[in-house]
């Protein structure tokens, strides 16, 4: 484990050996509430990666991505797309569920900025290990965060922009 809270991966990094790794992190405190890590699914080289805010109460709950209400969503716009899900990636900026309690209900919160560059890590990692050409960020959270800056999201909704995960030449700055 390094100083700041991330454990470490030994030899060469690969997508298993990230998801093992990130499952005891604990670089911020949501940890510490959530059942267990939700760390992105799909195949090494995805063409398309999807990334949301954080995992909802169902991811915490099964450890998958993108399993609740927003992943019947999702899969319903996959479907309409024709798009396979099994070919793409899907994850979050935030890997672990931030919430509080309502009665016996876990509502959502929205993850701060310390929980948000805590988990830019392995956000990092599976954009370097997948190598999408296409990233599609699901709201404001996530398109901040992919691309290191804060912007409202509704001026910028459908807006394709180039993805410097796979460059073609040469690797582009993050915009």
């Amino acid at each position: 484990m390094t100083d700041r809270g991330y454990p470490g991966i030994e030899g060469r990094p690969t997508l298993p050996k990230a998801r093992a790794a990130a499952k005891t992190c604990t670089a911020c405190d949501l940890h510490a509430r959530a059942t267990q890590t939700v760390f992105g699914e799909g195949a090494r080289g995805s063409q398309v990666m999807f990334v949301g805010e954080q995992p909802g109460d169902k991811e915490d709950l099964t450890g998958h991505p993108f399993v609740g209400p927003a992943g019947r969503i999702l899969d319903e716009a996959l479907e309409a797309a024709g798009i396979d899900r099994e070919t793409v990636y899907v994850t979050n900026v935030v890997k672990h569920f931030k919430w509080r309690p309502r009665g016996k209900r876990r509502l959502h919160e929205k993850p701060n900025a310390v929980e948000i560059t805590a988990c830019r890590f392995w956000l990092e990692m599976e954009l370097e290990l997948v190598k999408p050409e296409v990233l599609v960020c699901l709201g404001a959270t996530a398109a901040s965060s992919s691309t290191r800056r804060s912007r409202r999201t509704p001026s910028r909704r459908s807006t394709p922009r180039r993805s410097c995960a796979r460059p073609t030449t040469r690797r582009a700055p993050m915009r």
